[in-house]
């Protein structure tokens, strides 16, 4: 399985240990992966995901995943998180127009 946020797709970063005498290595800087469920209000589900500490507290400072779907652009979405979005969207054009 692969280190990637199931939402942004956040992965690995690559960079140097240095060492008091100025020595580098490289190493490698893995995400900090949280598995959650989060709750689609409008979707009435639960969706259970692997995503880094910072998408969690950005998705909570949106007021939940619908807010965070809605607001966030497409070209950053993994296609999981798009294939909920549509959904989303779907359902609400569904509300809207009834």
């Amino acid at each position: 399985m692969s280190r990637t946020c199931d939402l942004l797709g956040t992965g690995p970063m690559s960079g140097n240990n240095v060492s008091h005498s100025k020595r580098r290595t490289r190493r490698r800087f893995e995400p900090n992966l949280c598995n959650v469920s989060l709750v689609s209000e409008a979707l009435g589900q639960k969706y259970r995901v692997r995503i880094t500490a910072a998408t969690l507290r950005t998705v909570e400072f949106k007021g939940g995943l619908d807010g965070f779907l809605t607001g966030t652009k497409n070209a950053k979405l993994t296609e999981k998180a798009k294939k909920i979005k549509r959904a989303l969207i779907k359902k609400t054009a569904e509300v809207e127009a009834a």
